[in-house]
């Protein structure tokens, strides 16, 4: 069955300069200015696997999921998880499996079809598989401008990896994606109410103090937009409490006379 190794045509020995070399020289042929539109989504994979394989860390944690999802004398896991569409369980497993063979599409059409952020997945695989599963699947998301939901995901596993590590080294990538996510992306995604409810889940998390302070100032803003003046200079004087510093508050202190 297809992998990331596979898709570029190595073993899974391969040492990084044969994983660099064997990307080059399919991207070439592929790549859609040489073979059209039409191949977009093959390159696309392609330098998903090529990501993937070239860092360390994550290659060891693929290796680590995909060997507990590869066929086994002559078993298809595949067929076996898709007979079962009324067991969760299987379901669970079949999203991720879906979603280590490049199947993105088909992975999220099964979550969503399993009540999406309702689906409680935590509750059919292991604790490291569903955290692998969910970081993927929130990363398509947000590749599928489904904001909101990859939101939530990211931020559900930053709380579940402050309770017990797992990423460890990865959980800088994890809080950096969210936070670009909430910086450049989530406002204009969803109404008020839900981003004063993302920021507030942000306010939860532990971050630091300067961070917290950026988010308060653009609850503040957001609540000045709506109307709710209290609450804006409630909240601003409390980002100020934690960043003095703060920048680009020169408009909001003139609004709020704070």
């Amino acid at each position: 069955m297809e992998n990331y190794y596979s898709l570029l045509g190595i073993e899974d020995n391969a040492s990084s300069h044969d994983i660099k070399r064997a990307f080059r020289e399919k991207a070439k042929r592929i790549h859609p200015d040489i073979a059209g539109n039409n191949a977009s989504g093959a390159m696309r994979k392609l330098l998903t696997a090529y990501e993937v394989l070239s860092d360390d860390g994550r290659r060891y944690e693929y290796d680590r999921a995909y060997r507990r999802f590869v066929k086994a004398g002559g078993f298809d896991y595949r067929t076996f998880l898709r007979e079962n569409p009324d067991d969760p369980a299987s379901q669970a497993k079949l999203v991720f499996f879906e979603l280590l063979h490049l199947e993105e599409e088909k992975a999220l059409a099964i979550w969503r079809a399993r009540g999406g952020l309702d689906f409680p997945m935590q509750e059919y695989l292991e604790r490291e598989d569903w955290m692998d599963c969910t970081y993927i699947l929130a990363e398509e998301l947000e590749k599928r401008e489904c904001y909101y939901e990859a939101f939530t995901l990211f931020a559900g596993l930053i709380r579940e990896e402050r309770r017990q590590p797992y990423f460890r080294h990865f959980s800088l990538e994890l809080e950096n994606s969210l936070k670009e996510l909430v910086r450049l992306r989530l406002k204009a995604a969803v109404d008020s109410e839900t981003y004063l409810e993302c920021l507030e889940t942000l306010l939860e998390l532990g971050f630091p103090s300067k961070d917290e302070a950026r988010w308060m100032r653009s609850m503040a803003e957001t609540l000045m937009c709506m109307g709710r003046r209290k609450g804006a200079e409630a909240v601003f004087r409390e980002a100020l409490k934690r960043d003095p510093a703060l920048p680009n508050v020169v408009r909001l202190r003139r609004k709020l006379n704070v």
